[in-house]
């Protein structure tokens, strides 16, 4: 039996039934690494001596009755900008090429509670900047399904692990569409839940005000599981929020009888791909099939989605990334004179080419004479965006949607037209800049074989919605397995 083909809740009731042993699952992903990195190149560390010293451990807290929980002894894949201590922590960039934190995020540190072994940190594109994981120091990440085409990003490194099976889950990060969109592109299932749900504690960031951390896997029963564990209140984030209802399973419920779906016309107009819309709309009426009422409405502000999150997220990556300097960790230039000039240098040496121009256009729009023109109009842009979505769930239940314009684009194309790959992200953003819950998962694939990625986005704390519209979805549907996972 291939363990790395079972989802991670399945592969949790293996261990928990003694089937198997948590070396064993953790030796099968190894060996799945071992045997499909030089083609997909998902990851940027594999500490394979610490996983085999944490599986041991962590099976005898199993057998000790320590640890019960679904995911227990389950092998974990990390998105590389989430601190692991001890363990290289790089946002896939030059500038951190030898980071080892001194202590663990806290998503990462409430898996670890519930048992997990993390495996290694994932590829990605530098510091969460790009919609294609080639903007890494390390190299570009392949898409499982196609290796000349790209897994997304910016957390392709962990949808393409998924994917490939070198993991049974993994974390990742959305800034703007970075699970959803690399989920549709690699054809797993990926949550970006609502703004605040999870702890930003150690995730390395790149937009403060948007950043999110969620679940990549095989299935919504996987995702709203690995949601369970990683949500909780943290004192040590000042944007982490106390709720109340973190029981996500409670959703998984093959039931939409009522459920109020809302398609935006918006969202079907030119630059979507016939394929990719005939995949979504027959989505849809699956759901209303099985008893959903779905209707076409207007959701107004749609085309100021892309400028108004491009100038909030590089001003604030502007911000967020003068710490890298050269001074206390990471990087610096070898030869200088004085301290501006090491900054300058080491600056200029270690960022790639899309963190300057995000650092720069961000400094741009925050310096004193453009403030007003573009920082300020982008906030109340982004308020107007989240009363649009207000009013749109005032109606409906759920919004049903496509993840991305197209499937993944072959490699090296996005990068030559930076606009184009901006435009790539025209249905994910907008749920970060409203701060709500968005869950993408597999709908079809077009004439190349390449996945097509459904999206179900919920008002704020409502992800309960959007599970129990993806899993009765999910329901009518059999998992694909990728060509490299086979």
């Amino acid at each position: 039996m291939d363990l790395m083909s079972l989802t991670a809740v399945e592969l949790g009731k293996k261990i928990k039934a003694k089937e198997v042993t948590v070396e064993e699952a953790v030796r099968a992903a190894l060996s799945a690494i071992e045997k499909k990195e030089e083609t997909v190149h998902s990851f940027v560390t594999v500490d394979r001596e610490g996983a085999l010293a944490r599986a041991k451990e962590v099976q005898k807290r199993i057998d000790a009755g320590e640890l019960n929980g679904p995911l227990a002894g389950v092998p974990v894949a990390i998105k590389d900008n989430l601190c692991t201590k001890g363990m290289l922590t790089t946002c896939s960039s030059k500038i951190l090429y030898n980071f080892v934190p001194t202590y663990t995020a806290e998503a990462v540190e409430n898996l670890e509670r519930a048992g997990a072994v993390v495996i290694g940190k994932t590829n990605m594109d530098e510091f969460a900047m790009g919609s294609t994981t080639e903007t890494s120091a390390f190299g570009a990440t392949k898409n499982p399904w196609n290796t000349e085409h790209v897994p997304g990003g910016s957390s392709g490194g962990s949808c393409a692990a998924v994917a490939a099976e070198e993991c049974s889950y993994a974390l990742g990060s959305d800034t703007g569409g970075s699970i959803r969109q690399p989920s549709s592109f690699c054809g797993v299932t990926g949550i970006k839940p609502t703004y605040g749900t999870v702890s930003r504690y150690g995730l390395i960031a790149y937009g403060s005000s948007l950043d999110q951390i969620g679940p990549i896997a095989k299935d919504v029963t996987d995702c709203a599981t690995i949601l369970e564990i990683i949500a909780s209140y943290d004192t040590k984030d000042s944007t982490s929020v106390k709720r109340e209802d973190c029981n996500f399973t409670s959703a998984l419920v093959d039931d939409v009888q009522g459920l109020r779906i809302g398609i935006p016309r918006d969202y079907f107009g030119e630059g979507l791909d016939a394929e990719v819309k005939a995949a979504v709309l027959a989505a849809a009426e699956t759901l209303r099939k099985k008893g959903a009422i779905v209707e076409e409405f207007d959701l107004s502000l749609v085309e100021y989605a892309i400028p108004a999150y491009y100038v909030i997220a590089c001003a604030e990556a502007s911000s967020n990334l003068a710490r890298f300097d050269g001074v206390k960790y990471g990087y610096r230039t070898e030869e200088y004179e004085g301290l501006h000039n090491m900054y300058k240098k080491t600056r200029s040496e270690g960022f790639g080419a899309e963190a300057k121009r995000r650092i720069m256009l961000g400094s741009f729009v925050l310096s004193s004479g453009y403030y007003d023109a573009y920082y300020l109009k982008a906030l109340r842009t982004k308020a107007l965006i989240k009363q649009a979505f207000d009013k749109a769930f005032a109606q409906y239940d759920v919004i049903l949607g496509p993840a991305a314009p197209t499937t993944a684009p072959k490699l090296g194309e996005s990068l030559s037209d930076p606009i184009k790959m901006y435009l790539g992200d025209i249905y994910t953003i907008s749920v970060n800049l409203a701060g709500l819950p968005g869950i993408t998962l597999p709908c079809g694939k077009d004439g190349n074989g390449l996945p097509i990625g459904l999206q179900l986005i919920g008002d704020c704390f409502q992800e309960k919605n959007i599970i129990r519209a993806a899993y009765a979805f999910e329901r009518t549907r059999i998992y694909e397995h990728s060509p490299l996972a086979q």
